[in-house]
């Protein structure tokens, strides 16, 4: 079974592809808005009107991966983003995506880019010179 990494190629694979159905695209789009904070199934549902249950299984259909591993993904790309672009730490990026844990985002991080966010930060944060 692949890991963060997988479910994110696989996510990747259907952004602009064949048509997704609506109100997948508005459960992705609620998503990214609030990456911020802890988000439930339930509510997730509630936003398209649908149950939890329907829900799962039209994102599944669509994206071919869970609600879960989405967001998980979602969560880890823009931690990624934030590493490479502010001086924000660690602890402050992974409060910025809504993982509550700096542990739960090293872990995951490591499994999904092979390092730690400490080293990628370090390794990939784009500095402007002051002249």
């Amino acid at each position: 079974m692949g890991g963060p990494a997988a479910a994110g190629q696989k996510c990747e694979r259907f952004i602009g592809a064949d048509p997704m159905d609506q109100r997948v695209e508005t459960v992705i789009a609620f998503m990214k808005v609030n990456l911020h904070r802890k988000l439930t199934p339930d509510e997730i549902a509630e936003h398209v009107h649908l149950s939890v249950a329907r829900v799962r299984q039209l994102f599944k259909i669509e994206t071919g991966t869970t609600l879960g591993r989405y967001l998980r993904h979602l969560r880890l790309r823009r931690a990624k983003e934030l590493l490479e672009t502010t001086f924000l730490t660690v602890k402050e990026v992974a409060a910025r995506v809504g993982i509550s844990g700096i542990n739960y985002l090293i872990l995951e991080f490591k499994k999904a880019y092979r390092m730690t966010p400490a080293r990628y930060a370090a390794r990939h944060r784009k500095i402007t010179r002051q002249p």
